[in-house]
Protein backbone atom coordinates (compact mmCIF):
# COMPACT_ATOMS: atom_id res chain seq x y z
CA UNK A 1 0.00 0.00 0.00
CA UNK A 2 1.08 3.71 -0.96
CA UNK A 3 1.96 6.16 1.38
CA UNK A 4 -1.60 8.04 0.14
CA UNK A 5 -3.12 4.64 0.25
CA UNK A 6 -2.49 4.83 3.97
CA UNK A 7 -3.28 8.22 5.29
CA UNK A 8 -6.02 8.17 3.20
CA UNK A 9 -7.18 5.34 5.18
CA UNK A 10 -6.13 5.89 8.31
CA UNK A 11 -7.90 9.83 7.95
CA UNK A 12 -11.34 7.56 7.05
CA UNK A 13 -10.87 4.75 10.14
CA UNK A 14 -10.89 7.82 12.41
CA UNK A 15 -13.25 10.15 11.57
CA UNK A 16 -15.61 6.51 11.13
CA UNK A 17 -14.63 5.35 14.75
CA UNK A 18 -14.49 8.83 16.59
CA UNK A 19 -16.82 11.26 14.07
CA UNK A 20 -16.46 14.99 14.49
CA UNK A 21 -19.47 16.99 15.21
CA UNK A 22 -22.03 13.99 15.53
CA UNK A 23 -25.52 14.46 17.04
CA UNK A 24 -28.33 16.92 17.15
CA UNK A 25 -27.97 20.61 16.91
CA UNK A 26 -30.40 22.92 18.82
CA UNK A 27 -31.09 25.72 17.50
CA UNK A 28 -30.63 24.82 14.25
CA UNK A 29 -31.20 26.97 11.03
CA UNK A 30 -32.20 24.09 9.18
CA UNK A 31 -32.30 20.16 9.20
CA UNK A 32 -31.88 18.06 6.48
CA UNK A 33 -32.16 14.19 5.64
CA UNK A 34 -30.22 12.25 3.61
CA UNK A 35 -30.42 8.46 2.26
CA UNK A 36 -28.19 6.49 0.19
CA UNK A 37 -30.25 3.61 -0.71
CA UNK A 38 -27.14 2.11 -2.85
CA UNK A 39 -25.32 1.24 0.69
CA UNK A 40 -28.24 1.97 3.68
CA UNK A 41 -26.73 5.24 4.78
CA UNK A 42 -28.66 7.16 5.85
CA UNK A 43 -27.57 11.16 7.81
CA UNK A 44 -29.32 14.17 9.60
CA UNK A 45 -28.16 17.33 9.32
CA UNK A 46 -28.05 19.77 11.16
CA UNK A 47 -26.79 23.82 10.07
CA UNK A 48 -26.76 26.69 11.98
CA UNK A 49 -26.47 29.78 9.95
CA UNK A 50 -25.80 33.26 11.60
CA UNK A 51 -25.43 36.59 9.42
CA UNK A 52 -24.31 34.76 6.28
CA UNK A 53 -22.04 32.33 8.06
CA UNK A 54 -22.30 28.79 8.58
CA UNK A 55 -22.10 29.08 12.49
CA UNK A 56 -22.33 25.34 13.80
CA UNK A 57 -22.89 22.22 11.92
CA UNK A 58 -23.68 18.37 12.96
CA UNK A 59 -24.96 15.40 11.87
CA UNK A 60 -26.42 12.30 13.22
CA UNK A 61 -27.59 8.90 11.50
CA UNK A 62 -25.70 5.75 10.22
CA UNK A 63 -23.88 4.23 7.52
CA UNK A 64 -20.25 3.28 6.18
CA UNK A 65 -17.05 4.11 6.96
CA UNK A 66 -16.47 6.65 4.13
CA UNK A 67 -20.15 8.31 4.47
CA UNK A 68 -19.78 8.53 8.21
CA UNK A 69 -16.03 9.91 7.89
CA UNK A 70 -17.41 12.59 4.80
CA UNK A 71 -19.79 13.74 6.99
CA UNK A 72 -17.22 14.22 9.91
CA UNK A 73 -14.53 16.35 7.59
CA UNK A 74 -17.61 18.23 5.92
CA UNK A 75 -18.77 19.22 9.12
CA UNK A 76 -15.46 20.33 10.54
CA UNK A 77 -14.46 21.74 7.03
CA UNK A 78 -17.81 24.21 6.74
CA UNK A 79 -17.57 25.72 10.01
CA UNK A 80 -17.20 29.28 9.76
CA UNK A 81 -17.55 29.50 5.84
CA UNK A 82 -19.63 31.69 4.13
CA UNK A 83 -22.66 30.77 2.08
CA UNK A 84 -21.11 31.00 -0.92
CA UNK A 85 -17.73 29.48 0.44
CA UNK A 86 -19.44 26.38 1.53
CA UNK A 87 -21.62 26.01 -1.64
CA UNK A 88 -18.19 26.62 -3.75
CA UNK A 89 -17.02 24.10 -1.63
CA UNK A 90 -19.59 21.45 -2.11
CA UNK A 91 -18.57 22.10 -5.66
CA UNK A 92 -14.96 21.45 -5.69
CA UNK A 93 -15.54 18.09 -3.54
CA UNK A 94 -17.96 16.43 -5.16
CA UNK A 95 -16.04 17.39 -8.88
CA UNK A 96 -13.07 15.96 -7.26
CA UNK A 97 -15.12 12.59 -5.83
CA UNK A 98 -16.25 12.28 -9.70
CA UNK A 99 -12.46 12.21 -11.05
CA UNK A 100 -12.66 15.65 -11.89
CA UNK A 101 -9.66 17.25 -10.33
CA UNK A 102 -8.46 18.47 -7.28
CA UNK A 103 -9.26 22.10 -6.38
CA UNK A 104 -6.50 23.24 -3.40
CA UNK A 105 -9.67 25.07 -1.09
CA UNK A 106 -10.18 21.44 -0.61
CA UNK A 107 -7.49 21.48 2.35
CA UNK A 108 -7.55 18.41 4.15
CA UNK A 109 -10.48 16.54 1.89
CA UNK A 110 -8.06 16.26 -0.47
CA UNK A 111 -6.97 12.91 1.26
CA UNK A 112 -10.47 11.46 -0.02
CA UNK A 113 -9.34 11.94 -3.55
CA UNK A 114 -9.33 8.20 -3.89
CA UNK A 115 -13.03 7.59 -3.49
CA UNK A 116 -12.73 8.68 -7.17
CA UNK A 117 -11.62 5.35 -7.78
CA UNK A 118 -14.21 3.54 -6.11
CA UNK A 119 -17.07 3.87 -7.86
CA UNK A 120 -19.76 1.86 -5.91
CA UNK A 121 -18.37 4.33 -2.66
CA UNK A 122 -18.97 7.53 -4.58
CA UNK A 123 -22.93 8.29 -3.34
CA UNK A 124 -21.16 7.30 0.03
CA UNK A 125 -19.00 9.98 -0.26
CA UNK A 126 -21.22 12.14 -1.55
CA UNK A 127 -24.42 12.13 0.75
CA UNK A 128 -23.13 14.50 3.69
CA UNK A 129 -22.73 17.15 0.91
CA UNK A 130 -25.87 16.28 -1.15
CA UNK A 131 -27.54 17.09 1.92
CA UNK A 132 -25.96 20.22 2.61
CA UNK A 133 -26.36 21.28 -0.44
CA UNK A 134 -29.92 20.82 -0.34
CA UNK A 135 -29.89 22.11 3.34
CA UNK A 136 -28.36 25.65 2.23
CA UNK A 137 -31.48 25.53 -0.21
CA UNK A 138 -34.01 24.87 1.58
CA UNK A 139 -32.37 27.88 4.37
CA UNK A 140 -32.29 30.55 1.66
CA UNK A 141 -35.57 29.85 1.07
CA UNK A 142 -36.67 30.24 4.84
CA UNK A 143 -37.36 26.54 5.26
CA UNK A 144 -36.42 24.66 8.82
CA UNK A 145 -37.21 21.45 7.80
CA UNK A 146 -36.42 20.07 4.51
CA UNK A 147 -37.29 17.04 2.65
CA UNK A 148 -35.40 14.41 2.24
CA UNK A 149 -32.83 14.28 -0.30
CA UNK A 150 -32.06 10.97 -1.90
CA UNK A 151 -28.35 10.66 -3.15
CA UNK A 152 -29.12 8.18 -6.11
CA UNK A 153 -31.94 10.82 -7.61
CA UNK A 154 -29.72 14.11 -7.18
CA UNK A 155 -25.92 12.87 -7.47
CA UNK A 156 -24.35 12.51 -10.69
CA UNK A 157 -21.59 13.00 -12.51
CA UNK A 158 -21.26 16.45 -14.00
CA UNK A 159 -20.19 16.20 -17.68
CA UNK A 160 -16.57 17.29 -18.79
Amino acid sequence: MGFLEQVYRDAVLEHARSPRNRGALDPYTVRQEGINPSCGDELVLYVRLDDGLVADARFDGHGCAISQASASMMTQAIKGLSVDEAEALIVHFKAMIHGKGVDPSLGDLQVLEGISKLHARVKCATLAWVALDAALDAAAAGTAEAPQVDVDAVDAPTPG
